[in-house]
């Protein structure tokens, strides 16, 4: 690609590639230079034109010299667009998830979906690029542009046709997930989180809606959970730009979950389509299990599948890693579940999940993570001793906060927690002061294999550590 397919004008340079990190700038570079929350990447626009960046996309004000000033009021935007043109072509079916919880869930659930309908599908997200026999991982739900751009690019060139990806409030208001033709979207839930990145639930909502309203192409088709209190926020955008509704839930109109009973290992459900009832014997416990299964189901068919088969397919669904997973029994027989809630309506899900499957007490193990919203930490230590039997309050992923504060920001809504600061002593109390007939939560880090405590992450796996404490 030449230089000027991107500017419109007639520079000859052939471009090699794109970069926001100054120092992975190679001669040919386009380089995007943005106003970040932590970093000015035009302070280093210098330093990545002497590495050899041709072409810098920037603010108008910015200084740029010694190279081609694309010249934008939204760098990150005009950046990801010629990226996207760079690294094209892209799989034929791509979707989005967005929400607060229910994400990662959606995406894997889906893209068994497609699978198992023959399709070559993958998945990107918080677990990493999952295709049917591999898994990398990425580190963020929704990677940097350039990451993610490129990752796409590579997974059309191995053959995959139907890519779904989670697009988080952070990915799309930076626009990581520009320049795909997103064909569907889904909307899961919204509740509090983020809000020291968004400041106001307002401000987290309209991240969450640009992929209604900018992303998704204009004849796409909007999933929407018809449960959540702002599930009419997303119609209203989907029916303003002439998109394809489905609705999804107990008052959906496309698949009406009309009955959910527990079962020994999942939930039976009752649904309702195309004015016939349809019954899923569902192999995941949990309302909100059943609530990402519709959704998947609802993209599923937005993408072309036909809806019986479909539903029919729930059955056949695996577990996603770390959500709800069953990480071991204990010898009392005492089953050890791991969970990635980590905010106060996702650990009240969870639990609630888990209730109707515990004769006796439900044990939760859970902490809140440093430089993330701290407002939310006495919330969920008020879900939790209002939820669980009992709770120990002990550490997550600190980050460069006092674990010490973090635990009493959580204590201040959990009155009656025990407080345990190491988090494999914390697992290991659960999982001996459990009976035969409790069930043990652990959650907040779910399928993650480090706990960060500073600026290292430490190898530490939840389920690793369950069944170490069961040994």
């Amino acid at each position: 690609m030449k230089l000027g397919a991107l500017t419109g004008g007639d520079e000859p340079e052939t471009v090699t590639g794109f970069a926001i990190d100054h120092r992975k700038v190679a001669p040919g570079t386009i380089f995007g230079a943005f106003v970040g929350a932590r970093a000015n990447g035009e302070d280093h626009i210098r330093d990545a034109v002497k590495a050899g960046a041709i072409a810098v996309v920037a603010r108008p004000e910015a200084v740029v010299e010694g190279a081609v000033h694309i010249a934008d009021a939204d760098p990150r935007r005009a950046f990801a667009r010629a990226a996207a043109a760079f690294f094209a072509p892209f799989p034929k079916v791509n979707v989005a998830v967005t929400g607060t919880n229910g994400k990662t869930s959606c995406v894997e659930m889906v893209r068994q979906l497609w699978r198992m309908a023959g399709h070559h599908a993958a998945s990107i997200g918080t677990l990493g690029v999952t295709t049917a026999d591999e898994r990398t991982h990425t580190g963020l739900t929704t990677p940097d542009v350039v990451t993610f751009l490129s990752n796409v690019a590579g997974l059309a060139r191995e053959g995959v046709t139907h890519l779904a990806f989670e697009a988080s409030s952070h990915g799309l208001t930076q626009y990581r997930t520009e320049g795909l033709d997103v064909m569907a979207a889904a909307f899961t839930n919204l509740s509090r989180d983020h809000l020291d990145y968004h400041g106001t639930m307002d401000a987290y909502l309209a991240a969450k809606l640009r992929l209604f309203a900018e992303v998704l192409r204009p004849g796409g088709t909007a999933v929407v959970w018809a449960d959540d209190d702002h599930a009419a926020d997303v119609i209203a955008i989907a029916q303003g730009r002439g998109q394809r509704l489905l609705s999804v839930g107990t008052r959906g109109e496309t698949l009406r979950l009309v009955e959910r009973s527990p079962t020994l290992l999942g939930q039976r459900l009752t649904i309702a389509a195309e004015g016939a009832s349809h019954r899923v014997d569902l192999p995941l416990i949990g309302a909100y299990q059943a609530a990402n299964a519709l959704v998947a189901a609802g993209l599923a068919i937005a993408t072309g599948a036909a809806v019986a088969p479909t539903l029919a397919a729930l059955a056949r669904l695996q577990p996603v890693p770390g959500r709800l997973e069953r990480a071991a029994i204990t010898r009392a027989g005492a089953p050890v579940y791991v969970d990635y809630a980590h905010t106060p309506d996702a650990l009240e899900a969870a639990i609630a999940a888990l209730r109707p499957h515990a004769g006796g007490r439900l044990i939760l193990v859970f902490g809140a993570g440093g430089d993330r919203d701290a407002g939310k930490r006495a919330a969920m230590g008020a879900v939790a001793v209002a939820q669980a039997d009992r709770v120990i309050v002990t550490d997550d992923n600190p980050r460069t906060e006092d674990a010490a504060a973090i635990r009493a920001h959580v204590l201040a809504g959990a009155t009656d927690a025990t407080e345990i600061a190491d988090r494999r002593a914390a697992i290991a109390a659960a999982v001996r002061g459990a009976g035969a007939d409790d069930i043990v939560l652990i959650a907040g880090k779910g399928h993650e294999q480090g706990q960060i405590v500073g600026d290292m992450t430490l190898p530490f796996d939840d389920v690793a550590v369950a069944r170490e404490s069961v040994g």
